[in-house]
């Protein structure tokens, strides 16, 4: 009988993206997608479109978990806050038409 709060599933099966090549960094390198999300102040939603258009680097902890790697949150954070509101709205544009 399997654990029910895991569902013999261990934590490579909980990963928020599939398709996406992640590296395995050390635990200082690396940071879950919920905090990355309260880290830049935005939706977690907005996380997987930021990885998904490449501005944030996917990566999995030691223990398999999904998340984004810290180096690439620290650029986000820094892009945000010095990004012209040009250089913003040109980001939403590339990133919008990525998705067509």
């Amino acid at each position: 009988m399997t654990n029910a709060g895991s569902g013999g599933q261990g934590p490579k099966s909980e990963r928020g993206y599939l398709l996406i090549k992640a590296d395995l960094v050390k635990d200082d390198a690396w940071m879950s997608q919920p905090e990355a999300a309260h880290y830049l102040g935005i939706a977690l939603l907005r996380v997987g479109m930021l990885i998904a258009n490449a501005h944030l680097t996917p990566a999995e902890d030691p223990a398999g978990r999904a998340g984004v790697t810290t180096v690439s949150v620290e650029a986000e954070k820094t892009w945000r806050a010095d990004a012209s509101i040009r250089a913003k709205a040109i980001r939403l544009l590339k990133d919008t038409t990525n998705w067509f």
